[in-house]
């Protein structure tokens, strides 16, 4: 069985309420159900059980990608949902050994799903004019553990890029068509990038100026996901889902 080490990431889920934690030797994790002295997750194995210092008791899950975007990470920004992001992840082709450009890092959840397809050797050089932002984005990254996959940058992408020859390139800004050919520069030929923007007259733009830039094989779409109650004999639509969350538009740079 796989035991907790230091660095980890543990989801302590208790009867009551559940909690992400960094385990750090040395250090305490407090919560309203009672403190809980990190040492001691240090070697257990996952699936066990922990108690705090006032007896609530607690399973040690090794936490999913999906629960540390959906419940782990703090939000300052609305995120990339999954069912976006994992479809964006695979239309950009994202793999290991790959390096791509990302601008508008937002709360990270985005940079967290492509950072799992790049592992271990690609890299994200991740740009972000917010410095709030950009610090609360790292801290997540890291709660995730990608720290060394993302790179980032406390700049605007209108700025000088040191950086070129990307591979491929996703864009979550409020007016991207300023920077598509700022972009164009940036990719290798035939490199796919991807937009996120939530209105149709911000696709409308976008799609100009990538045909303004000759990018080829445009594409725009949006993803629904339906839930259901999981109610053998009342099987129905949950009452609320979340429904519309962006417009995906996706292009490779023509030659």
């Amino acid at each position: 069985m796989e035991k907790v080490k230091e660095g980890d990431t543990v989801y302590l889920k208790g009867k009551k309420a559940g909690f992400f934690v960094k385990v750090k030797a040395g250090e305490v994790f407090s919560t309203h159900l009672g403190n809980i002295n990190l040492d001691s997750l240090i070697g257990k194995e996952y699936n066990s059980f922990i108690e705090s210092h006032k007896g609530d008791s607690f399973i040690i899950l090794k936490p999913t990608l999906y629960e540390i975007i959906m419940m782990g990470i703090n939000r300052k920004t609305q995120i990339v949902y999954p069912k976006d992001s994992a479809y964006i992840t695979l239309k950009l082709g994202l793999r290991s050994g790959l390096k791509v450009l990302e601008s508008g890092i937002g709360s990270g959840a985005m940079s967290i799903v492509m950072a799992n397809a790049l592992y271990p050797d690609g890299r994200i050089y991740a740009y972000e004019r917010e410095k709030d932002f950009l610090e609360n984005a790292v801290k997540n990254i890291d709660l995730a553990g990608f720290k060394d996959v993302v790179i980032p940058h406390h700049k605007d992408l209108s700025e000088d890029i040191d950086e070129k020859d990307f591979d491929a390139a996703f864009i979550d800004v409020r007016e991207p068509w300023y920077y598509i050919s700022k972009v164009r520069e940036l990719l290798k030929p035939g490199s796919m990038v991807g937009f996120l923007v939530p209105t149709t007259n911000q696709v409308s733009e976008v799609i100009k100026e990538l045909k303004n830039c000759q990018f080829i094989d445009i594409e725009v779409e949006e993803i629904l996901v339906r839930p259901y109650k999981p109610v053998p004999d009342r099987l129905r639509p949950e009452d609320r889902m979340v429904a519309h969350t962006g417009y995906l538009i996706f292009a490779r740079k023509g030659f």
